[in-house]
């Protein structure tokens, strides 16, 4: 195959890539565009063409073949792709894309091309918006880190999840607060500065490993610094949008020193000697201007497998949409001593979104109050498990999520893990305890629900999910409140989970 040729494939295969993908590469674009935290996506490609063509005096000779070991990957990673697009787990959806990439280097120019060209291949990743699922510890950290540091000056303190109170004023972390930005920009300029200016593994780990961890803890120094700032001036500073300016000043100047004290070690004048030496002729140019026998059919082959997974996934997503229709869903009525109130028993609510329904019922037995609360998503187009679906919005002008964590419980005839917060507005305290049902399967981790959605969809049976909530008074001590619910649950979970399950009374779209 001539070189002109191989190149017209690798072109058109990217762009066959591109057409068949359009809505992945797509999702990611509009994530670049709306979020600060992963706008550097623009910037990806152009570099890693740039380094492409940095390394362009060795391409000439590298043996270019066709090579049919890659085919296992197209199809293994195609699929990766569509289970990852039917349970709408975007993240794992646009990494599948992008590796798709290099596979396809792999496929056309070979596998000696692919590990010369690793790197630039590689650095596509960054392209991936991915790290959201750091921001709640990195907020815990934080808010840890400054709690510990106010006390060790001398400042009292009284702390509660990610908000905590001084004598001059109230604090919380945020989401903003977390240092997630600060983070994956210091990770991208870490990995590029360490590629360019070292040549020997270790060092490219060593500050790679430095580009990660002193974010972290300069962004702890950063809130505590804005926290003494605001509690020396009398909360008259750092407690607006200076508060925001001095975050980024502060993290420019950590950034310039990180990148000093690496250049001290810098290999780049190593790095250029060797990289004006003549490359010695390693006597195989000849494969790139030679056609090969079975490269074509190879070629071929690979880009129609490429093309099997976006239809195969147009043809479930469409038999998805003709799902039946389910009759309204009600809560059932209480048992074992469990009464339906007729008075709300607080005016908090989950913020979820895109379900087909909602469903909510109080319940008392004697002094003890619990609700339910349910959010079902039983047709085409909602996404249960979805970072935007949470219990309190972060900024909510009345309510707060003080703890979060994970408990297990032992009912009768099973285990259930839950997800247990604890709430707060100024009136009142709520212990909450949630978790997904997908069909007939309770997870409270988004991936194993993530799965189950995907077995349930590929095994033809209509979709039926539910985001379940309990929730009950909480005073002081917190275990009276548990136990509340792990009697509630114990004695009215069977009841809800037959209503669940139960498809009776459905009827199909005609």
């Amino acid at each position: 195959m001539l070189m002109r040729t191989r190149l017209l494939w690798g072109g058109l295969s990217i762009l066959i890539l591109g057409a068949l993908f359009w809505p992945t590469f797509a999702s990611m674009v509009s994530i670049w565009e709306r979020s600060e935290t992963f706008a550097h996506g623009f910037v990806v490609l152009p570099i890693a063409l740039y380094l492409v063509w940095r390394e362009r005096s060795g391409l000439g000779s590298i043996p270019y073949r066709a090579d049919w070991r890659a085919l296992p990957f197209v199809a293994i990673n195609g699929f990766a792709w569509l289970l990852a697009r039917l349970a709408d787990v975007l993240v794992i959806e646009q990494l599948a894309a992008v590796v798709m990439i290099p596979i396809l280097v792999w496929l056309i120019f070979g596998l000696a091309a692919l590990r010369y060209l690793a790197f630039p291949l590689g650095f596509l990743f960054f392209a991936v918006p991915m790290g959201e699922e750091l921001v709640y510890p990195l907020m815990q950290f934080t808010a840890s880190f400054t709690v510990g540091m106010l006390r060790l000056s001398g400042i009292p303190v009284y702390w509660e999840g990610t908000f905590f109170s001084i004598p001059s004023g109230d604090w919380s972390v945020v989401t903003a607060c977390s240092g997630i930005r600060y983070l994956i920009a210091s990770l991208f300029l870490g990995v590029l500065f360490a590629y360019l200016n070292y040549r020997s593994l270790w060092r490219r780990l060593v500050f790679v490993a430095a580009s990660i961890v002193v974010p972290i803890l300069a962004n702890g120094l950063r809130a505590y610094l804005i926290v003494m700032l605001g509690h020396l001036s009398g909360m008259r500073l750092a407690v607006g949008v200076d508060h925001l300016i001095y975050g980024w000043v502060f993290f420019g100047l950590v950034m310039f020193i990180l990148f000093a004290v690496g250049n001290i070690w810098s290999e780049r004048g190593l790095e250029e000697k060797v990289a004006t030496t003549p490359t010695p002729p390693v006597g195989t140019a000849r494969l790139s201007s030679r056609a090969t026998v079975g490269e074509w059919p190879v070629v071929l082959f690979g880009l129609a497998l490429l093309a099997v997974w976006p239809l195969l996934g147009m043809l479930t997503e469409s038999r998805a949409e003709a799902d039946p229709q389910w009759p309204a869903f009600e809560i059932p009525a209480g048992q074992a001593g469990w009464r339906a109130m007729d008075e709300r028993l607080t005016d908090w609510s989950p913020r979820y979104m895109g379900m087909s329904e909602e469903s909510r019922r109080d319940f008392a037995r004697l002094d003890d109050q619990v609700g339910v609360y349910l959010a079902l998503y039983r047709q085409a187009g909602g996404e249960m498990v979805n970072s935007e679906n949470l219990l309190v919005v972060e900024k909510d002008p009345v309510w707060r999520q003080f703890e979060r964590s994970t408990r297990t419980l032992r009912l009768a005839d099973r285990k259930l893990t839950v997800t247990e917060a604890r709430l707060g507005s100024s009136s009142q305290g709520l212990l909450v305890w949630s978790w997904y049902w997908v069909d007939g399967h309770e997870t409270n981790r988004s991936h194993f629900a993530k799965i189950q959605e995907v077995l349930a969809l590929l095994s033809g049976r209509p979709r039926n999910e539910a985001l379940i909530v309990l929730y009950t008074p909480i005073d002081l001590k917190t275990e009276p409140a548990r136990q509340r619910l792990q009697d509630f649950t114990e004695e009215m979970l069977p009841l809800l989970d037959a209503s669940l399950r139960n498809p009776s009374g459905r009827t199909r779209n005609d």
